[in-house]
Order: C-alpha cells, then structure tokens, then sequence
C-alpha cells in the first residue's frame, strides 16, 4: 500500500497546530514555514442536510467553479454484514447494480457515458457499498434517476442469466487479484487475524463458492433487507443549492418505501492468543516481511495518536524506517507503515522488503527491534508536526475535487455514514491538532506491545492454483483494498414520478479552459501559466525534453535513475533533511518521467511558495549524486526489474515494445523505462551526471503552472531561480527517431508463468502516424471498439462470456511514433477462445459491423458532454497544457474539441481505424501456464512462439524452436 492510499479510506486529515520547525542547516537558508493554522483555515466543506420521509439522508455542498455535481451514494451494507455462507453478497451486489434497473434496462453505464458522466465507479468494502459518478449540471436529473430506479425498483431486472454472469466476473476479478505477486497474503491475514464469526472475519470479495450456491430468491433477499433509503446517505456536492436539491432529490427518492431496520454490530476487537509467524511462498522478487495487529477503529480516541505514530515510523519519507533501514543500514528496498481505518477494528500494517542478498531472519529481527524502539520511546515533536503539516497541505489539495474517489463528497459521506457526523474530519482534525508524543507513545504501548502476526512471503513456487468453478461466461475486496466494480415494505405516499423514460438533458455549456499566459525566463526558459482561484496552491512542473527516449542502448533504465536520485542528496542537503523540508512546508515535489518528457513537479500552499521553489531549484541544480546514494538507488532499480519479471502486465509491457517497434528504435524499450539488470548494473556517476547536465538542462527546459498567484508575480519568483541558470556544457542534441520500425507480422510470443490462475494478454502494432497528427477520430473509434467500459471488445469478454473483469484498448501517442495495443486478463481456460473473440472483434469492426449510429452518438455525446468535468482539478489543467505544447496544438485545444466531435460521421469513424489498423499485423504477448494453455494456442491460425518453457518433447513452438534468449526481454 503506497503512502497515499489512506487518502481512499478517509477524508485526509488536517490540523491547527503551529509549528516552530527546527532551523534549516546553516548552509541552506530558506523562508520559515507557515504555522499550520494559517493553512487550515482554508479547510471548510461546508454543507446544508435534509433527510426525507423515508429515512434517506442527503448533504449538499455547493461549489460553482465548474458546471457539475458529484452524485455520491453511500449504503451502510458491507461485507461485514454478511452471515456464514452468504459471504461476497455485498459485492456481488455492487456488479449487479450495474447491470440495469426495471425503468433503465441494460447497462448502467451507458446512459451515464451518454450524458458525459466522469469520475464514475462503484466499490465495496467491510462497512460500506459506494457508487459515484460526477455529471454536468443540466444532467443531474438522469443521474438522480439513476440511481433511484436502482434502489427502488431494481429487483424485476434482476435475472438468474445475470446474476450467473456477474459471478463469472467476480470470479475473474478475483484471479486477476490472486495472479499479482503477494496476491494471496490478504487472505492468510484476515483468517488469522480475525474469528471465523467476527464480521471482519472473511474478505470482500468473498467466497466464490458462497456465490455459486446463492439462489435468485437469496440475492433478492439480500438486496430487499439491505438496500433501503433508510440505509443510505446521498451527497450532492457542485455546482448546485440545498433548495434546487430538496426539489430534486423529493422528486426522484421520496415515494421508495423505507427499508427493514439493519442491525447495529458491536463485536468486540480480537487480540491474537499469542505470536503467530509463518512463511509463505510466491513468485516475488524479494521477500517480504509483515507485521499486523488489529487496534480499535476510527471513532476510538486511539486512533489518531496510532495513525500518527504509524505515519512516523514508515509514512514518512523521511521515516524511523527509512532512516535506519533503507538509507542507514540498507537491509531493506522499501519500508511501509500505517493504520487501515475501519468502523469495528483498524488494521496496523508494517512491511519491510528485503534487500536481495541480505538474512530475511536477521532484517526481520532488526525490524522488530526497530517498533519495540520506537513504542517505547515515542516520536518527537518535530515528527508529530511534519505529520501534521503533510495532512493539512493534502486536504487543501483535496478541496479541488468535488467527487471521485477522494473529494469533498467522499469527506462527507464517510464522517456520516462511520461517525454519524459530515464533519468528522474537523474533529478528527482536532484530535491531530493536540496529539503530543505522550500520547502516540501510550497508545502504541497499550496496543502494539499485544501478540503481534507476522507472515513472511518468501521467493518460491506456490502451491497449485486451486481454480474456482465460476466463470460460465489489482485483487480487490481484501482485508487491505476495496472491491471495485470496473476495475417489500409500505407503499410510498409520495406521488412516484414518471419513469417511461430517461429525464431530458439540458445545454451543456462547452468547457471554459483557462487562457493560458506565456512569458520567458532569462535564459529562455519558456513559462506558460493559467490562473485558478479554487485553492490558496500552486503547482509548478519543470519539464526537460527528454523521457526514457534519450536512453543510450547500452544504458537503458537510465533516465529513471536520475529522477530516483535527484531528491537523494544536494550539495547542500541530505535526503533525509530534503525529506524532513518538504513535510514542514507541506510542499511536494516529485521527479519521474515518461518516454518522452522528465518532469520535476512541485505542489505548494502559497503561504510556503517562495521556500517550496527554493527547495525545488537546489534539488533541480545541484544534485550530489553521491556514492553511496548511487549504490541504494541501484539496488532499488534492480529490485524493481526483479518484480517486474513476477508481474503478469510487467513482463507483457516489457515485452512488446521492442517486438514491434524493433530494439534499435527509441520506443522499443519496456513500457516501465526501468531498463534491464546488465544496463543498470553498469551505469555509473559520471553517466548520471552527464545525463542530468545534458538533458535535464536549462535549453531543453519548458515550465507550466497553475495556481492561485498572479502571473507576474509567480514568473518574478520563477526569474529568481532559475533566470539565471545557464546549466553546465552544452545541451543534448534532439532525439533520434530514425531507426527503422520492423513491418507488423501476425504472431503470439507466450512467457510462461507457471500456476497462473490468469493469462495476460497484450496485443499491439505500431501505426502509420505520429503523436502530433490529429487523432481524435481514431481515439472515438477505438472507444467503441475497445477503449472504454462500453465498448465492443470489454463487453463481449466481461458482460456476455464472463472471462475477464475487464480489458482494454488503447492509442498511445508520444512525440514520435503512435502504437495501438489490445489488454485483455482472461482467466486460463479461455486464454485461446479469448484471443480469437478479440480478434472477431476487430475483424468484424473494420468488415461489415462497423459503427452504428447509436454507438457513435453516445461517443459524441460522452466526450462532448464530460469536457466541463475533465478539468476541475489544476494537475488536468496542467497536463492539457502540456500535451498541447508537445504535440503543437493551440493553447485553445480543448475548447475546440466538442465541434469536432459534434462533426464526426459514421464513416468518418470507421474510415480512421480501417487506415490507422491491420487485424493481421498484431503481435500478441500472452503471460500464462503454458502448460494450461498450449494446447488452445496452438489451436489458433498463427505461429507461436514459446519463452521460458521446456516441454517434454521438441514441439514447444508452433514454427520453430524455444527462444529463452535474454537479448529478448
């Protein structure tokens, strides 16, 4: 779990504490950090409730920078409410409360795509089920109706065909969880960690066997005695007012009888009789070491002080684990720590990932001396503050986003739903706000000193898939991560509205992208900057022409060694003390790339701007690279190649591109750009350093930003550091694209993995066309033909054969080159069908099933409609401006799309994928058993081609022999 994942659990946090951060060291001076009572006063959600009839509560939070609402529903059923032998009932029932209602048959989100609906998705977990979706404002009447219609007349739509196919997708959406490394540890913690009859005490998604035992009548049971208004809370948070809202929600929720009461559960927090350790085998790169205990949940005054306490030790990057264990000592690759936030009982997770080559046992000991330190002695008060800091600035950052997985709506609905208060996250701002060490200290004492689990994952063949029956037709749903659905009682006396057909929407103003203002530094940096008045932030990227593309052939892997370093080490600053800076400014400042572009990106609270780019140009400027740095980022980027090579989509992305676009071509390097272990292995200082001074310098630079600053007054601040900057020799020349691209040829490359429970199919050609021509046409039909949840390929393998929980296609475009690619994770038995379906598909497209006009108006519409909600947040502003900029587009760009749109034929739509695709010219990785699946390969019309096999007889390859070569990774 990253450091950041919490901020899907709940609210983040904030506090008005007021710091008084120690000095920075003598040699680098910077402006003091604003207390955080300065920035917390800008944390407010203010909202208005009302609460109908029939139970349903609703919270309405009006914010009128963009023209829409976030439609957010939360029902107070989860897994935990689910009794022995009906476990997986909550999820199953979030994937079939897509599938249609009685008055909006068909799938759900199809009417959703056609009125621009954007940050849509649905989840469950143990206290909760959510569904969301943010839509402009002349279509929040469809949404309403939406989601009512499935909570008050959902059942005469509910049919054994679907209930049977939605349990193939779970069942698929479960083997894609259990195929990823550590991919079965969840399970092993909740069964020790828990009693059987504790309502935690089994994991989301269930038991599959559960499932295929349920009757109709059982799931129509289920839904009848959890579902109700009664049980539910609707956040309405936009462009909208508490008045037009009641009127609103009255209309479409006021005449649903109100449910059965539910049951309230108090079960009491397990503690664990003694120690337990075991050790597990998986195909991992390194082993893992994991440290769990079950504290009390997020209303216990312990909470906080633990929450706290856990960010310290290994939240931070400059943590007690990091510190000591990654830069210290390096007896460890990565270190994690935090609490998992749950209503009855919270989740303390600590992990260590062992350094290749030392003594897991010794790490494991020295990890436990480290915690039994730490509760003994407590953190400081700088290191309480940092915390405290770090959440305030990510709250602001937060207020941007009004719904999705983490905006105000979701800040709202959780305090509700888990504390029966909206503003709990004030509260528990306050419980941050007066944490002191003492009290981090005893509460670690009092429940971390109890019986602790500990499970190590070690390197090692698993045991044999146990394959589950269902499937006629990221995990999710664990102790540790949510179940995503993509990836009779009283007659009401509300007079019932009319439900013949989906409310009209009304005009959709085209999106107002910000003007963008351009000056130029000094030196001839370029600046383009657009205004936004949503959050006292501004944001700055530092963007180098560069990207995974510059890397020499013999050095690949290298650009993302420089990014890894750059906030190791300054001439004047340690890693640890560049750390420790960013937490007291709130600030955060990111470095990485992609093939094309190296970015430095700063976020900042305007109050700690001027010492935020400080920090920013000593790091861009002035790089150590020491040695000892060099050698532990090594390392790392090693350790990530190792799990690379364990990981299904890894090794399909590293594989194809070189396959396609050949390996003397820029693009035909792994998707990851972490290069292999011979060239990592060999890159050293110097080539560090001359990578930075020659494509990380001031001539290949270009800086965007968006904040709440005025434009002149930002770019002064910018000419301070970096107008002068005239970079060390001279700059890298322009990347060579003119390594000639092998011409398509139809294959299937399979990489054997064995006891796969999935095969990972990855499909792609290179196409006549470069990432500056104009695409939009293409990118319209390849949403219909693959690229989004609607489309023809995803339905046909998720919704009607249940093989995969889901699978897409993709035009990827860069500076250079486009390529176009097919992902499909399919479970094992259907690996050679699936391949073949997909392959109809396209076929059957560019042949006599082209588009139809019902599929190419609700293109239209969605991508017309969704342009007000794509930029709500300043990182969408920001990364509009800069593909506009790589690929020559006006600044305008994105105002102009919805007449192009608009414009679009049917044949012009099929006419953009019949020139820009060729069925036949698909190479196709395939990642599974061999074992299972050769002899459904070997059924297809194509020659395959075998890596990483021995069979038992010469006939591994369908034309020619194995080829294990490592030049072919």
């Amino acid at each position: 779990m990253s450091r950041l994942s919490r901020s899907l659990l709940l609210a983040l946090s904030t506090t008005a504490l007021t710091i008084a951060a120690p000095a920075l060291a003598e040699h680098h001076k910077s402006p003091k950090p604003a207390p955080v009572s300065e920035l917390v006063d800008a944390v407010d959600i203010p909202y208005e409730e009302f609460t109908l009839d029939n139970g349903l509560k609703v919270l309405v939070h009006t914010d009128r920078k963009a023209p829409v609402v976030a439609v957010s529903i939360w029902y107070g059923v989860g897994s935990a409410h689910e009794p022995e032998g009906k476990t997986g009932y909550a999820h199953l029932f979030e994937h079939i409360m897509f599938n249609g209602s009685e008055n909006a048959p068909g799938d759900f989100f199809d009417p959703l795509r056609q009125i621009g609906a954007t940050d849509l998705n649905g989840t469950t977990w143990l206290d909760r089920t959510n569904y969301f979706q943010t839509v402009p404002t002349s279509a929040l009447d469809v949404a309403l109706f939406l989601e009512s219609d499935r909570m008050g007349h959902l059942l005469g739509a509910v049919t054994q065909e679907k209930l049977d196919n939605q349990i193939g997708v779970v069942s698929n959406e479960k083997r894609q969880g259990d195929n990823r490394p550590y991919g079965l540890v969840g399970y092993r913690q909740t069964e020790l960690l828990f009693p059987a009859d504790h309502p935690y005490g089994h994991d989301t998604i269930g038991s599959l066997e559960d499932l295929e035992a349920a009757s109709l009548d059982d799931m129509k049971q289920w839904f009848t005695d959890h579902y109700g208004p009664n049980n539910s809370i609707l956040v309405l948070a936009g462009d909208i007012d508490a008045a037009t809202a009641k009127t609103k929600v009255q209309k479409w929720f006021g005449a649903i009888p109100k449910g059965k009461p539910i049951p309230e559960l108090s079960p009491e927090l397990p503690t664990l009789e003694a120690p337990i350790y075991e050790v597990m085998k998986d195909k991992v790169a390194t082993t893992r070491i994991y440290r769990n205990w079950v504290v009390p949940g997020l209303n216990d005054p312990d909470y906080t002080p633990l929450d706290v306490g856990m960010t310290v030790l290994g939240g931070l990057a400059s943590s007690r684990l990091d510190n000591i264990m990654v830069r210290e000592e390096k007896n460890a690759v990565s270190v994690t720590a935090y609490v998992l936030p749950f209503v009855h009982g919270s989740l303390v997770e600590i992990t260590a990932d062992v350094k290749p080559g030392e003594d897991a046992d010794a790490v494991a000991k020295r990890l436990d001396e480290i915690i039994a330190d730490f509760i003994a002695n407590g953190p400081t008060q700088d290191e309480v503050q940092r915390v405290a800091t770090r959440d305030a600035a990510a709250r602001i950052a937060g207020l941007e986003q009004v719904g999705g997985f983490s905006g105000k709506a979701v800040a709202l609905a959780q305090g509700e739903l888990y504390s029966d208060d909206p503003e709990h996250y004030k509260k528990e701002l306050g419980r941050l706000a007066s944490t002191t060490p003492a009290a981090v200290k005893a509460a670690m004492q009092k429940w971390l000193t109890r019986p602790v689990l500990g499970i190590t994952v070690v390197p090692g063949e698993r045991e044999e898939y146990q394959e589950v029956g269902a499937g006629i037709g990221e995990r999710t749903g664990v102790l540790t991560a949510p179940a995503f659905y993509m990836q009779n009682g009283e007659a009401g006396t509300v007079m019932a509205p009319d439900r013949s057909q989906l409310p009209p929407v009304g005009d959709i103003p085209n999106v107002d992208f910000p003007d963008v203002e351009t000056a130029t530094l000094s030196n001839g940096i370029k600046v383009y900057f657009a205004h936004r008045d949503a959050v006292p932030m501004t944001r700055v990227t530092l963007s180098f022409n560069a990207g995974a593309s510059a890397d020499s052939a013999d050095k690949l892997g290298l650009q993302n060694f420089v990014t890894a370093i750059l906030e190791e080490g300054t001439t004047s600053l340690t890693s640890v003390e560049i750390a420790e800076q960013q937490e007291r400014l709130g600030a955060n400042i990111s470095i990485g790339g992609g093939r094309d572009r190296t970015d430095v990106d700063l976020s900042a609270v305007n109050p700690n701007l001027d010492a935020s780019l400080d920090l920013m140009a000593d790091i861009v400027k002035n790089p150590a690279f020491n040695a000892d740095d060099i050698e532990r980022i090594r390392v790392r980027q090693l350790t990530a190649i190792d799990r690379e090579e364990s990981d299904p989509l890894s090794i399909a992305s590293n594989t194809l591109p070189p396959l396609i676009f050949g390996f003397e071509h820029p693009y035909g390097r792994g998707l990851s750009g972490n290069g292999t272990k011979e060239t990592v292995s060999s890159i050293t200082r110097y080539d560090l350093s001359a990578f930075h001074q020659k494509w990380m310098h001031p001539a290949k630079a270009t800086i965007f930003a968006a904040g709440k600053i005025d434009k002149q007054q930002l770019v002064d601040k910018l000419e301070m550091r970096f107008g002068k900057w005239k970079g060390e020799g001279k700059a890298a020349p322009a990347k060579n694209f003119d390594a000639a691209i092998p011409d398509g040829e139809g294959r299937i490359v399979v990489v054997h993995r064995p006891n796969s429970p999935q095969s990972m199919i990855l499909a792609g050609q290179v196409l006549p066309y470069k990432g500056s021509d104009d695409l939009l046409t293409l990118n319209a039909a390849n949403e219909i033909l693959g690229g989004n949840f609607l489309s023809r390929i995803n339905m046909d393998l998720r919704e009607t054969k249940g093989w995969s929980y889901g699978t897409r296609n993709s035009v990827v475009r860069g500076e250079d080159r486009v390529f176009y690619t097919m992902r499909a994770p399919v479970q094992t038995n259907q690996t050679g069908p699936a391949v073949a379906a997909i392959d109809a598909q396209v076929r059957s497209f560019l042949g006599d099933k082209g588009v139809t006009a019902a599929e190419l108006e609700r293109t239209v519409n969605g991508n017309v409609r969704e342009l007000p909600g794509q930029f709500e947040r300043t990182p969408s502003i920001l990364g509009q401006m800069q593909g506009d900029v790589m690929l020559g587009r006006p600044s305008n760009y994105a105002e102009t799309v919805a007449d192009k749109y608009k414009a679009l034929t049917t044949e012009d739509v099929n006419k953009a994928m019949a020139e820009a695709v060729d069925p036949d010219k698909f190479t196709w990785v395939i990642v599974g058993d061999v074992d299972k699946i050769k002899a459904q390969l070997d059924a297809l019309d194509m020659p395959v081609e075998y890596r990483g096999y021995e069979a038992s007889d010469t006939a591994v390859n369908s034309e020619g022999s194995s080829d294990d070569s490592a030049g072919n990774d």
